[in-house]
């Protein structure tokens, strides 16, 4: 391998919301499988980059010129298959952000806004913060797979839902909806006039055997009442340089969200941004595929340490993310035993289940994209305090 994704950085007293936030509540002893950001170094080329832009040591207002739509078209074009004019491609500092100016923009207070659950949360709660009822159609576990309950969700759309929030593939649970499976979602948004709302933000980690479609290349119809939202952010690791690409083929619906972000006095992206993306998506393939390779051998060394360690508890076989969806019922359906066990015995700060909603409850999310040795000393503590231990 060219890069060496087993390099632990330390990243105390870096403001970053994962670790410093976790030694804040919870001391200096923890590890961080938590927060979905990569605690891996971004590509080398990205980090010359910066350097490069900083040394000039100007850092005044910046816009997003030719060459970001262009690199931004070419990786569509390249990862997902998908070609749109430059025109349809509007920035927006983050995707949470853009759901939030759409629900503005395009319902009312009390209009109705669909989600499956459990559920990434900060898009969960832009719908109650903004005064709209959510509405969870909740995920089926069956056979160690989620699926969509179609019935449920058409009696919900029934009642009335102005959007679809779709999370594409699906944070927690890590499925990556089929074909089939997005043309039966779209179909209820045309019989029922939705707007589609689609965060592809983890759209680049799809796993051997599955395939990523983008909802708005199934028919000029479902383009034109699709939003789709997509960042370099997890891919790259450059969640906090903060910049999204928000792709609109509907003319009105683009201008309207346009009007939308100039109220919310969202304009310029940060200094960083830019350069940032265009870096990571016209010369970073290589640390990309490398990347995926090693998050791939990290998932499959963690289900092979629970399955010997710690057999009772569930992993549910991700189809596309870097995050595990770990069923832990059979050591507790209580998630104040997991939080006893996990983070005040072990000192391993995870995602617990009910922060996605009630339907998480006995469930927790890891991140494993992580370097080995710190992925492997996490898991062991967790082994060391786990409450079915054989003795």
């Amino acid at each position: 391998m060219k890069y060496n994704f087993d390099r632990i950085i330390n990243r105390l007293g870096t403001n970053s919301a994962k670790w410093d936030g976790m030694v804040q509540a919870h001391g200096e002893d923890m590890i961080a499988l938590s927060v979905a950001d990569m605690d891996l170094q971004a590509p080398p080329t990205v980090v010359e980059k910066i350097v490069e832009m900083a040394s000039r040591g100007i850092y005044g207002y910046t816009d997003p010129f030719p060459p970001y739509f262009e690199a931004v078209q070419q990786w569509l074009d390249k990862a997902y298959g998908w070609r749109v004019p430059q025109e349809w491609i509007v920035f927006s500092p983050r995707i949470v952000q853009a759901v939030s100016i759409i629900i503005q923009k395009f319902t009312k207070e009390g209009d109705r806004i669909l989600i499956h659950s459990p559920a990434y949360q900060p898009i969960a709660k832009a719908v109650a913060i903004n005064g709209r009822e959510l509405v969870e159609s909740p995920l089926h576990l069956v056979h160690g797979r989620y699926e969509i309950d179609f019935e449920d969700m058409e009696r919900q759309m029934q009642a009335g839902v102005k959007i679809v929030l779709l999370v594409s593939p699906h944070n927690p649970t890590g499925r990556v909806w089929t074909k089939d499976e997005l043309e039966r979602i779209a179909a209820l948004c045309v019989k029922h006039d939705a707007l589609i709302v689609s965060d592809d933000i983890h759209a680049d980690f799809i796993h051997a055997g599955h395939e990523h479609t983008i909802i708005a290349k199934l028919s000029e119809d479902i383009a034109e009442r699709s939003i789709i939202c997509t960042s370099p952010g997890k891919t790259f690791n450059l969640a906090s340089l903060e910049i999204a690409n928000i792709v609109i083929p509907n003319d009105r619906l683009r201008e309207r969200f346009k009007d939308g972000l100039q109220q919310a006095g969202v304009h310029n992206p940060t200094f960083f941004a830019v350069p940032a993306l265009e870096t990571a998506y016209t010369a970073c393939d290589d640390w990309l595929n490398e990347l995926r390779d090693y998050i791939t051998d990290n998932i499959s060394f963690t289900e092979a340490f629970f399955a010997e360690r710690m057999p009772e508890l569930k992993v549910i076989k991700p189809e596309g993310t870097y995050l595990l969806w770990i069923d832990c019922t059979a050591c507790s359906r209580h998630e104040s035993d997991l939080v006893e066990w996990i983070q005040e015995k072990s000192r391993v700060s995870v995602s617990f289940g009910t922060s996605f909603g009630q339907a998480g409850e006995g469930f927790i999310r890891i991140n494993v994209a992580a370097p080995r040795p710190l992925l492997d000393e996490a898991l062991e503590r967790m082994a060391a305090a786990y409450p079915l231990r054989k003795q």
